[in-house]
């Protein structure tokens, strides 16, 4: 009763809504990057927003399902194939066992999310499903050959929902400055930035590349704690946003937070796109 995967892709993790709460004890939060994607996928399949799904980067995901389910894929738009024939994208499609389900590679997005009836059924770390690729806390990264086992059908039935196209993706990011923006010369001069986002990004943190941001100061700081989307100002003056595997403290300045509301926009940024940073 799992899914055998064939092929990882470039990066292929099991997550779920993290483990927060863990941080004073110097563990991440974990949890998918998209929150909002991961949702939409196990409410299509009649899961808890909370069950274990897979999330893939740029796509490449290829597995068989070694039983009879239904699956939903969200997040990063891709092709998605059953068995060598089209599957839909952003809605609930049955899987017959013995199946092989392949993701194309994303052609918008980052992240793919892909959520199973029952939900992935890896023995919880800390009270969640999340693997961890800062402290490698939760279950290791998915490989080819990896079985994931699946668990029972709960929560409320199929959500009568059915997407046709990935939704409109913002590229701008909405900061509040943060408690050391003083260390900032011009703190104004972030609002209407673009910047690269940059080759080495990861779960941990997304990297910006563009205006070097001048500071008022010099020095360093005592390590501090760090919230997710923490924007910290390194000493190449290029910022760094960080995401759901984030450190839980830093020594650097954090000049800025990203709103809420625009984490998933960090989730699904790739490589050489441009965001546009915003001053609420």
């Amino acid at each position: 009763m799992s899914l055998l995967v064939t092929d990882a892709g470039l990066l292929t993790t099991v997550q779920d809504r993290g483990r927060p709460g863990w941080a004073h004890l110097g563990v991440p939060r974990a949890g998918a990057l998209d929150g909002p994607a991961a949702a939409l996928a196990n409410r299509l399949v009649g899961n808890p927003v909370s069950a274990a799904l897979l999330e893939a980067t740029l796509g490449g995901l290829r597995f068989r399902a070694e039983r009879a389910c239904l699956l939903a894929v969200t997040g990063a738009a891709c092709r998605v194939d059953v068995g060598g024939r089209p599957a839909p994208w952003g809605a609930a499609f049955s899987v017959r066992a013995g199946t092989e389900v392949a993701l194309g590679p994303a052609s918008d997005g980052a992240r793919c999310y892909v959520a199973v009836r029952g939900g992935i059924a890896v023995p919880p770390v800390l009270g969640s499903r999340s693997t961890d690729t800062l402290s490698w806390v939760g279950p290791p990264v998915v490989t080819e050959g990896t079985r994931l086992p699946l668990g029972d059908a709960s929560g409320d039935g199929p959500a009568d929902v059915v997407m046709t196209a990935a939704p409109h993706r913002r590229r701008e990011l909405l900061l509040h400055l943060g408690p050391r923006a003083d260390w900032v010369a011009d703190p104004g001069s972030l609002d209407g930035a673009t910047y690269r986002v940059g080759t080495d990004s990861d779960r941990v943190g997304l990297r910006l590349d563009g205006p070097v941001v001048r500071r008022a100061r010099s020095g360093e700081l005592m390590s501090e704690g760090i919230v997710l989307g923490a924007v910290q100002l390194p000493p190449s003056g290029l910022p760094l946003v960080f995401l759901h595997d984030h450190p839980t403290t830093g020594g650097y300045p954090v000049i800025a937070v990203v709103d809420e509301a625009d984490l998933p926009v960090c989730a699904q940024a790739r490589p050489g796109e441009e965001l546009v940073l915003r001053l609420r």
